[in-house]
């Protein structure tokens, strides 16, 4: 059995692995690259493998930087099955029809042809099927099973069994316990796995504060009469902020203040999340039967139009404002910016990683003036960030969830991190539980 990084190796995103036996190729993950013009440019290249050779790509989850790369995998001659967990398919639909718009308005900014169209997104939707936790599936040698890997609704680890080998695909792994989805899964035995080290030198803090501090931030803009703006990834984040914000309106906590998703791709993957609420932990699962709707509450407004999101600003404060994205490098929410950053009475919430260079990260640095349409806008409000709500697992999450396999493996392939989170991992498991470890190189190819 053959694997080759041909992405996710020393870089966070663009996951991509090849397994092959016995004349059978399948792939882990088809992901954009995601980050700098360097990545960026990568996602316009021809795929180091002829797709018309691949039997099958097998999904972890939908995140872009997992799925981007799906439609020019088709439109370069893939005609096999996509299989992942079914909420991650109806995610990916979303997902991937958001991404070729902003995709399809950079290639005409730097004057190159789309890397796909909205029609290869429906063609790659009519080849994707749905397979459930547990169930094994045979693509030619290769038995290939899924496991909830605890980070997004239908997020999966990945077994492959071949030639009497086991590997594991860690995709990325969760923060458990999570707000509204199963915890992570352990998996008892493998011979080698590709774990992800996004947070591979980080532990996690304030998991257990994140509702209060919340709670707090309204009650603060409620005392000064000004505006929440909460800059939120459409996936997981905002639905994980839904639930936060309806306990604390059932239980009194917080006034009943409008509270707006200013987001149409946020609002639309909520709908996916209530039609598989047969995914979610025991606990939401029993608040859910109890006749609680837990995305909703009253006072939460949902604006898919442009009309409706303009009538955000007729509405007096104190208000919530929820819009994307979450670094603040595009969409709505920075209308609300240009409108509310400069008001000393109103508060940026910051509830997500915010990469170096971006706008979220210039104010949450303390910028006393960042540009947003060419103009120059004055940071006024107050800031704040919550660090409890990370989707990754952090390091000790993911030395216990290898640990169950630390007797049979005999090596772990460090993956989807940068250089000093996956340094960190590595050392840690090698010093820790005893396993060799190797960082691989892009593109590389390992002989199990």
């Amino acid at each position: 059995m053959k694997l080759t990084f041909h992405g996710g190796a020393k870089s966070v995103t663009g996951a991509n692995y090849l397994l092959e036996s016995e004349g059978t190729k399948i792939l882990i993950d088809c992901g954009l690259n995601q980050g700098s013009n360097f990545a960026e440019r990568q996602n316009f290249e021809p795929f180091p493998y002829d797709p018309k050779e691949i039997s099958a790509v097998f999904v972890t989850h939908s995140h872009i930087d997992h799925i981007g790369r799906l439609p020019k995998l088709w439109k370069d001659g893939f005609r096999g099955k996509i299989y992942s967990a079914p909420p991650t398919k109806d995610f990916g639909e979303f997902l991937l029809l958001d991404s070729e718009h902003i995709l399809s308005k950079e290639a005409e900014r730097e004057k190159k042809p789309p890397m796909y169209t909205a029609d290869d997104v429906a063609a790659v939707m009519d080849i994707w099927e749905g397979l459930e936790y547990h169930r094994a599936l045979d693509v030619g040698p290769f038995r290939v099973t899924l496991y909830d890997a605890g980070h997004i609704l239908g997020s999966a680890s990945i077994l492959a069994e071949a030639e009497g080998k086991r590997i594991v695909f860690s995709g990325d792994l969760g923060n458990s316990p999570a707000l509204i989805i199963r915890p992570t899964e352990k998996i008892s035995e493998a011979d080698y796995c590709l774990i992800e080290s996004t947070y591979g030198n980080r532990v996690h803090e304030g998991v257990d504060e994140r509702q209060g501090e919340l709670e707090d931030a309204i009650e603060d803009v409620v005392k000064s009469g000004g505006t929440l703006v909460i800059p939120a990834f459409a996936m997981e984040r905002t639905q994980d902020l839904l639930y936060h914000l309806n306990a604390l309106v059932e239980r009194g906590r917080i006034p009943r203040i409008p509270v707006f998703i200013d987001s149409p791709l946020a609002i639309k993957l909520t709908q996916v999340y209530k039609k598989y609420e047969r995914y979610f932990n025991s606990e939401a699962a029993a608040l859910v039967r109890s006749g609680d709707d837990i995305l909703n509450f009253p006072g939460l407004r949902l604006t898919l139009t442009t009309e409706q999101s303009k009538e955000i600003n007729a509405v007096p404060p104190p208000k919530v404002v929820i819009a994307g994205s979450g670094m603040s490098q595009g969409g709505r929410i920075l209308h609300h910016e240009v409108r509310y950053l400069p008001d000393p009475k109103s508060m940026i919430l910051f509830i997500g990683y915010q990469a170096a260079g971006s706008l979220g990260r210039q104010i949450l640095d303390g910028a006393e003036k960042v540009k947003i349409f060419g103009e120059e806008v004055s940071v006024r409000c107050k800031k704040h960030a919550i660090s409890g709500y990370s989707a990754h697992a952090d390091q000790p999450h993911l030395l216990q969830w290898l640990s169950p396999m630390r007797a049979s493996l005999k090596k772990v392939f460090i993956v989807q991190g940068e250089e000093a989170s996956s340094e960190a991992l590595a050392a840690k498991i090698r010093d820790e539980l005893a396993v060799r470890t190797e960082i691989p190189e892009p593109h590389e190819t390992v002989v199990l």
